[in-house]
């Protein structure tokens, strides 16, 4: 994947690979000690897929940055199985 900037991500619709409109990105979490990405925080749309092994607290979506597919005008990432 090219390099790309937090600054360029922020509100940027995720999409799964299936079409599936999972919301727009809020933040990214980080490994402080690496500062390895870990995982996209995606504010949930309506009719968005919400397994609850991937929410938080306040209903957001944690989706894993392994799963990344391409990033253009959207966030394209593998649904879940």
């Amino acid at each position: 994947m090219s390099e790309i900037f937090a600054r360029d991500l922020g509100g940027k619709r995720v999409v799964g690979t299936d079409g599936k409109i999972f919301g727009r990105l809020h933040t990214v979490t980080m490994d402080p000690d690496s500062g390895a990405l870990l995982d996209l925080v995606v504010e949930p749309g309506d009719g968005s897929p919400r397994p609850a092994s991937e929410r938080s607290d306040d209903d957001r979506l944690w989706v894993p940055v392994d799963r990344i597919e391409t990033v253009k005008d959207q966030i394209i990432v593998r649904s879940s199985r």
